[in-house]
């Protein structure tokens, strides 16, 4: 017997471009938790609320989301352990790299709840990464095939972490990650079901295709002055294009762990299901 989600969607399917439509709100759905936080960014641009500075807004309004999402069980409390790994291993990134020594990119205006030069809302940044991927593994109900061996991809997930932190002292091994990357996922496809049928992509493709996503909500949070890299402090332009592929680098990082969670909870390990 079908369920009236999958009545909705067939009723989407029979629209011009109908599948691209279904596909479009089911990633809608899982990236609500950073939907709903890049809203908040324009908002506080835009409107100036009273009381706190704008980053307190923004971390309280993250506070707010996550329990709106709980209390409405449109997000299941097992995921709130991905937020929280993603926002701990975010923020230990943000610290160093707003540090006086690197000064990559800096917050603009004050902030009550923040770790060293890092207002805390900026974790939850990259706990909306965490979040996306794994309600898209539950709501699009990804398969994959070639996957490699888990050792190799946290290998490789370690290397990437390093590196986002040694480039500043050593020569960027950036473009070898690159082609480790190809080497490790050039034969996987990832599956996902729209409503019935399954469809298929390359890895690679997705995760490219995730980060260009990213770079542009990049713009929007560095239009606002959210945050600013050095060369923008002054008038605002496009983020650099070369930051897709960090953010392709940090998106592997994020599939590798959940991968891990996922690779832990079926060994019986006391990880919560993703």
């Amino acid at each position: 017997m079908q369920t009236s989600k999958q009545h909705l969607f067939e009723r989407v399917e029979r629209w011009p471009l109908g599948k691209l439509w279904v596909f479009a709100i089911k990633q809608a759905w899982a990236a609500i938790f950073g939907g709903l936080m890049l809203a908040a960014i324009v908002l506080t641009h835009f409107i100036d609320l009273p009381w706190l500075a704008r980053a307190d807004w923004l971390f309280l309004f993250a506070i707010a989301i996550q329990l709106v999402l709980l209390l409405t069980r449109l997000e299941k409390p097992h995921e709130v352990i991905t937020i929280l790994v993603f926002h701990l291993v975010g923020l230990g990134m943000e610290v160093f790299k707003t540090s006086s020594l690197i000064g990559s990119w800096s917050y603009q205006g004050e902030a009550f709840f923040h770790v060293a030069n890092v207002p805390l809302y900026s974790g939850f940044m990259y706990a909306a990464v965490g979040s996306y991927i794994a309600r898209s593994w539950r709501v699009l109900e990804l398969e994959f095939s070639h996957y490699p061996k888990l050792i190799y991809t946290i290998l490789f997930a370690l290397a990437v972490y390093v590196n986002f932190f040694s480039h500043h002292f050593v020569p960027d091994m950036r473009l070898v990650l690159f082609a480790v990357a190809i080497g490790l996922y050039g034969r996987t496809w990832v599956s996902y079901k729209l409503n019935v049928a399954v469809h298929k992509m390359p890895l690679l493709v997705g995760l490219l295709l995730i980060s260009l996503f990213i770079w542009f909500a990049e713009n929007i949070a560095t239009f606002t002055r959210t945050w600013l890299y050095p060369d923008q402090v002054q008038a605002w332009h496009l983020v650099s294009v070369q930051k897709i592929g960090s953010w392709f680098l940090l998106m592997t990082i994020s599939f590798i762990l959940i991968d891990l969670l996922h690779y832990m909870r079926r060994r019986g390990a006391h990880v919560p299901s993703i």
